[in-house]
Order: structure tokens, then C-alpha cells, then sequence
């Protein structure tokens, strides 16, 4: 036996009784007040179990709410087009141009463009029955719709948009490219019996093109960047659908039936546009008619804020009556579930032909009186030379949208000063350049008094509200960790049935009786938990509060397990909810319990989050008043091109955090407007100059916006920012100062 081997051994029995000790049981003692907390499953997994069943029951309340309502009115049924339209972000023809902008944010034209040159002619078949040609038509300033024009040789009967599914070229429902049998190539058939057809270009599934692959499909792409500015892909290609409609019915004398029809993502893009568009006579679905049945099952980029609380088929039906509407059960086209962020489902049982067979097509065809010639009538031959200006039209339309959907992003800091700081500040608005060095400041009660309209908006509109009572705390608790100067407990307190709240309390020794001390509550980043703050972490931030005397409490948030607390926004989304729909009663609960404690100073109850919980930092201390102070840490910055930039390399575009997007927060809240909220009480942020989350200047341009509010009250001294040489953690030194400084 050698020496290194007995040394070896030595080790290994050293390690093992110490892991024997630190194993030992701690006493059984709760806090007082309390009672023993007993579970001994992981507390984090049990508390994100619970927050999917939540809001499963409530996506259940919400649906069943629905089907108990009574029919739409004649005088509701406009109001709920209208608010259909703004969910899917559409009608962005009609909500611009805004008096701030540069140039028009849309043409008004109606016309439709035959494109092309000598290599590529626009007209790219005819014979005795049909012609087709490549088509564009204006729809915003610099956004085209793109597709092909079919029209029959001799009267045109009727007048039909086919769209295709998303991974469809236009031309393949002409026959021109390979993929689709003939007898169900509808636009081809269509245009041989006397019906002018348009089929637009969708954007596809395929995966981005990037120099380092990003796992997102150009669908999603432009999903994320317009979702967060209030516009969606499916707005986005409802609006180009409508333009080609505009020109049917300039186009339309004497008056000709409309229609629309479409499968795969066609067919919903069709249900959405005839539920918007009256002009439509009569459509034809064929697919699974599945537009909002467990919607957050669906790829991200059919997900649509509110759908299932506000919508269902019944909805959708009324939008659509008297008109006609025919559905054709099919299986949906093949999705990729990881990268299309897709819940993995069962088959539809039963048919799997392609779309478009006859009995559908010829009741299709009676509805907007078309009398439909044979399936073999003009036949179209593929032709493979289409192949590569299918493949650019295809990449022109995903980089107008991108361009389009950053010109927004771009653009919208006048729109939410027009929709909060002018409001709630109007003096600050009116203010000239001038060379006085000095300004009378505003009455805070004035602004706060107005930001309570906001503070209901960004709670309710925004991160989206649970309306239910919280439940009596019921506070359990163990013991888990003490020293000589200190005690720490796990804290479990119920909030709604299938929803508790639980974090660590570390409490000193010496708080004499009836004495109250101020409270910071620390909360940990992404996928971290409550003993990341017990153990040490972020720079040792508990032990130092602790030895100045601050009680503590780390509170864990439901951002860990990565795709489980995604899918969980992803669920709430659908009835209007979000991650910190779960998060805001979660700290309701908790800012409450802690403000009864007998040595707790209930008006001295401080916030200071890091990267996940900075975020968490201008989210629930703003809407949450009971939190008399807020710290930002390795988070604060420019929300708006953070989620929406897809050329900055610091951009929630080119990760995993397909959550972040909030529908249509880059028109209302970036972090400035959510600092407001906090007036007047104490706001500061903390930043380590090689923190990757974003450059300084974002950090420092945004923060400027917070300062000025502060100094136009006159309460300039209440908000501070910190720069160190560091990177994504707290420093805790600046910071405590700040605290110290309003709660000593």
C-alpha cells in the first residue's frame, strides 16, 4: 500500500465525517408565531407545480366563462372586432402616422404591382385559361405584401385570397412548384373557373439565418420584436391580407363575391381576417379550426395576449355571421415542437389528405357563386427556375418586417412620453430651452396622484392581475441555519389555494423588545435560489446587512427550472397574465406577513434585486407600495430595445429567453417609466461597468430620464445610480449606504 494511497484514503474518511455532521438534523424549532413546516420535497419545485396548476384553473375559469355568456349584441359586436384587431396587431394602417414621426408610416395607395426585369418577366405563365404573375402591393411604408395574381382569361366571377401555410410558397398552390396534388391545388382551380386569386408569401418556419445558430424560427423572429412593440407576425400578415382586399374592392365593378381560405397557418391568419374584414363574403377553413383551443400548446408565434379569456369559436362565430363559412377537417402540416416552442401533442385522428378536397372546395365555390370546372382544367407544369426568386422575395419580406418592427422600436420613446410623463407631468413638457439655472419644481402629490392611473394600467394591462383574495397567511417555518448573532428560518405563507409563497428569514439576535427594524428583502437572479443569499452569494450581501443590523429576507422567485417557468408565461398569456402576474400576490403576501412581525418596522420594507430580481426591482416595488425602497442591480436599462433590438448583441432576440417580450410594453413602460412609479419614494440602481446585460450607455441614458422626474419634484436626493468595476452581481456597498441613508 503506498503513501499517497493511505493519504488518499485519510482524505476520503475526513470527508465523510464531515458530511456525517453536516447532516445532523437541525432542532425542530419554528419561528414563533408559526408552526412547523414538515413538506421535505424541494420547495421550488413544489411552488412551480403549483403555479401551472393555477393558472390552468383559471384558463379553465376563463373558458368556461366564455361558453356561459350570452350572445353578442349588435351594438358589442363592432367593439370586439376592434378589440380582436389590437390583440393580433393589426390595423397598423389605422393607427398611424403619429405627429412625431419622420416620414408617412404607411401608404395610402391601393394597387397591386406586377413585378419584374428581363431575366425574371412578371408574367411567369398564361395559356387559354389563366395568367399568373408575380404581384406586390404597399401595405405600410416599406412593407409590401408579396405574392402571385391568378386571373382567369375573361370575366372575372369572384375575387378570392389563398393563403398558404407558412411553409408554402404561393406558387405551389398554382402547380408552379411541386408539393401540392393536383386536385387540391385551389388557386389554380380557382382561376380556371373565372376567379381572380391572390396568394401572399408568408414567413416560414424555417430556422433564422444568423452567423451562429440561434435555435429561432423567422417566424418567431419577427414575433418576439413585434409582440413586446404591440404588432404580431399574425397582424402583421392579416394587414398585408386586408391590403390585397382594399384592391379587390377598388378593383370590383360591378360588385363580385369575396372570399378567403386557407390551411396550415393560412387557415388561421383566414379565420382572423374574414372575423375582421365585413367585405369578405365567405371563407373556407380547412384544418384543425383551433384558433385559441389550448393556444399556449401552439408554436410561440401564434400566441396572442387574452385569447382564450376573451375569445372562443362561439366568439369568433358571430364575428363571422350571416356570412358563410366552410370547415375542412385536416391534420395540421408538420411543426418542429423545440425550435417552434410547440408542446408536443397527439395526431389529429382521423383524415390526413391535403387540404382543399372537393366537397369543401365546390361548397367553397357555391358560396361566392363560382361554378368550379374539373380538377385537370389548365394544368400548370412545375417550373424549378422559380426556386431562387422564391427564396429572395422570401428573405425581402422577413428584413422589411424586421425593419419595420425596429423602426417602431426605434420610435417609441416620444409614444410612451406621450402616454405617461406628459400626462403625469405636463409642466415638464412645457419647459423651454433657457439659459436660468434654476426651475420651480412640481408638487409631487400632483404626479403620484396621476401615476396611480399607470400604476393600475402596468399592473392590469401589462404584467397582467390575479383579481383573487389572498388566503390567511398561515405561516409555517423551520429552522435552518443559526450563528451566535443570528437565526435563519424557511418561511412558507399561503397565498391562493394552489399558490404559496416561501422564503428564508434571517432575523439577529439582538432586536430588544418592542424594538422595529427595517426589513431588505434580497432577491436572487435566474434559476437561483433563497439559499444562494443564505450561503454568501452576490457578494456576501446577507452577511453584511445582517451585521448592520437589517433583518433579511430572500424570497424565492418562480424564474427557475428554465422552460418550466416559460411555459408557465406562456399559459398566462392567454388569459392576460404573465410570470409576475404569479410573483405580485406572491410578494403581496409576503410584504404583508413580514409588515406584522412584532420586530418589523412595517413603513421601512426595502427591495434590492439582481439580474432576474433587478428586473423583479422595477416590476413589484413600483406597483406594490409597501416596499418604501427599490434597488435595481444588474438589470437596468433600455427594456425596450433590450427585448426588440435584433442587431445588438446584447438583445433578448438572440437568446433563450423567449418570455421576455410583454404585448405592447415598448409603447407603454421601458424602465424609466416603470421608476416613475416608484415616486416619491427611494429608487437607485446599481451597475458593473462589464455587465453583459447591456453597454453602460444604455444603463446610464435610461437612468437619466428617472433622475430628471426626481429633480422636476424636487426630491432629487431620493434616487442614486452606482457604477463599479465589475460585472452581473451586487457590490453592496454604495447601495447600503442608500439605504442607510433613508432608513436610519
Amino acid at each position: 500500500m503506498t503513501i499517497r494511497f493511505v493519504i488518499f484514503c485519510l482524505a476520503l474518511l475526513v470527508c465523510l465525517t464531515r458530511c456525517v455532521v453536516a447532516a445532523e438534523p437541525l432542532p425542530s424549532t419554528p419561528f414563533p408565531g408559526t408552526q412547523l413546516l414538515e413538506w421535505n420535497d424541494p420547495l421550488d419545485v413544489r411552488m412551480m407545480q403549483g403555479a401551472h396548476q393555477l393558472v390552468e384553473r383559471k384558463i379553465d375559469e376563463a373558458v368556461a366563462s366564455l361558453a356561459g355568456r350570452d350572445s353578442l349584441r349588435a351594438s358589442e359586436v363592432q367593439a370586439k372586432r376592434d378589440r380582436l384587431k389590437f390583440l393580433v396587431g393589426a390595423g397598423g394602417r389605422e393607427r398611424e402616422p403619429h405627429s412625431h414621426l419622420a416620414f408617412p408610416a404607411y401608404r395610402s395607395v391601393v394597387r397591386m404591382e406586377r413585378i419584374g426585369d428581363e431575366e425574371s418577366p412578371a408574367i411567369i405563365f398564361e395559356n387559354e385559361h389563366i395568367r399568373i404573375s408575380r404581384v406586390q402591393w404597399p401595405v405600410y411604408d416599406g412593407v409590401d405584401g408579396e405574392g402571385i395574381l391568378l386571373e382567369p382569361i375573361g370575366p372575372t366571377v369572384a375575387h378570392v385570397v389563398v393563403v398558404p401555410d407558412a411553409d408554402q410558397p404561393p406558387e405551389m398552390l398554382a402547380g408552379l412548384v411541386q408539393g401540392v396534388p393536383r386536385e387540391n391545388q385551389i388557386a389554380r382551380r380557382l382561376a380556371a373557373s373565372g376567379v381572380r386569386v391572390i396568394v401572399p408569401t408568408l414567413i416560414n418556419r424555417q430556422e433564422v439565418s444568423a452567423a451562429k445558430p440561434l435555435g429561432i424560427s423567422n417566424r418567431e423572429w419577427i414575433y418576439r420584436q413585434a409582440f413586446h412593440m404591440g404588432r404580431h407576425i399574425i397582424g402583421y400578415e392579416v394587414d398585408k391580407i386586408i391590403a390585397a382586399v382594399d384592391w379587390f374592392a377598388k378593383t370590383n365593378e360591378p360588385s363580385k363575391p369575396i372570399g378567403i381560405t386557407g390551411w396550415g397557418e393560412g387557415e388561421r391568419l383566414a379565420q382572423y381576417t374574414i372575423s375582421l374584414d365585413t367585405r369578405i363574403d365567405a371563407g373556407l377553413l380547412s384544418g384543425e379550426h383551433s384558433v385559441n383551443v389550448a393556444a399556449w400548446r401552439e408554436p410561440i408565434y401564434r400566441n396572442v395576449w387574452c385569447l382564450a379569456s376573451e375569445f372562443d369559436e362561439s366568439v369568433f362565430k358571430q364575428l363571422i355571421e350571416p356570412r358563410t363559412l366552410v370547415l375542412e377537417q385536416r391534420s395540421a402540416p408538420a411543426i418542429d415542437n423545440q425550435r417552434d416552442k410547440a408542446m408536443p401533442r397527439e395526431e389529429l385522428a382521423g383524415e390526413s389528405s391535403p387540404a382543399y378536397g372537393e366537397s369543401a372546395t365546390l361548397n367553397f365555390a357555391d358560396a361566392i357563386n363560382v361554378q368550379m370546372r374539373d380538377a385537370t382544367a389548365s394544368i400548370v407544369t412545375p417550373q424549378t427556375e422559380l426556386e431562387p426568386f422564391i427564396a429572395e422575395r422570401h428573405q425581402r419580406q422577413l428584413r422589411q418586417l424586421d425593419d419595420y418592427t425596429q423602426r417602431l422600436a426605434r420610435e417609441s420613446l416620444p409614444i410612451r412620453e406621450d402616454f405617461y410623463l406628459n400626462k403625469a407631468l405636463p409642466q415638464l413638457a412645457e419647459l423651454k430651452w433657457s439659459t436660468d439655472s434654476s426651475h420651480a419644481t412640481t408638487p409631487v402629490a400632483d404626479f403620484t396622484a396621476r401615476s396611480e392611473h399607470y400604476r393600475n394600467i402596468f399592473w392590469k394591462d401589462v404584467l397582467g392581475k390575479f383579481d383573487d383574495p389572498l388566503l390567511p397567511a398561515n405561516p409555517r417555518s423551520r429552522l435552518v441555519r443559526e450563528t451566535e448573532h443570528w437565526a435563519a428560518h424557511d418561511i412558507v405563507l399561503d397565498v391562493v389555494p394552489e399558490l404559496f409563497a416561501w422564503g428564508i428569514l434571517m432575523m439577529p439576535k439582538q432586536i430588544a423588545d418592542g424594538e422595529k427594524r427595517p426589513v431588505v428583502v434580497v432577491q436572487h437572479g435566474r434559476n437561483g435560489l433563497p439559499g444562494n443569499i443564505l450561503d454568501g452569494g452576490y457578494n456576501g450581501i446577507a452577511e453584511k446587512l445582517l451585521s448592520r443590523g437589517y433583518i433579511v429576507f430572500a424570497p424565492h422567485n418562480l424564474y427557475r427550472g428554465e422552460d418550466e417557468y416559460r411555459w408557465l408565461d406562456r399559459k398566462a398569456n392567454s388569459i392576460g397574465k404573465s410570470l409576475f402576474s404569479f410573483l405580485l400576490i406572491q410578494h403581496d403576501q409576503i410584504t404583508r406577513w413580514l409588515a406584522n412581525l412584532p420586530q418589523v418596522d412595517g413603513e421601512r420594507i426595502a427591495f434590492y434585486g439582481n439580474s432576474y430580481g433587478g428586473e423583479s426591482a422595477v416590476r413589484i416595488p413600483t406597483i406594490l407600495t409597501r416596499y418604501a425602497l427599490s434597488i435595481c442591480a444588474s438589470d437596468f436599462n433600455d427594456w425596450t430595445r433590450k427585448v426588440t433590438d435584433t442587431h445588438d448583441r446584447h438583445s433578448f432576440m438572440r437568446t433563450i429567453e423567449w418570455e421576455m417580450p410583454y404585448f405592447n410594453m415598448g409603447n407603454t413602460f421601458s424602465y424609466a417609466e416603470m421608476a416613475y412609479l416608484m415616486v416619491p419614494r427611494p429608487f437607485m440602481v446599481e451597475r458593473g461597468h462589464h455587465d453583459l446585460v447591456a453597454p453602460d450607455h444604455w444603463v446610464a441614458s435610461e437612468y437619466a430620464k428617472v433622475r430628471l422626474v426626481y429633480d422636476q419634484l424636487g426630491i432629487a436626493d431620493r434616487t442614486a445610480i452606482t457604477f463599479f468595476q465589475g460585472g452581473h452581481t451586487m457590490r453592496g456597498e454604495d447601495t447600503i449606504e442608500f439605504i442607510d441613508r433613508h432608513f436610519r
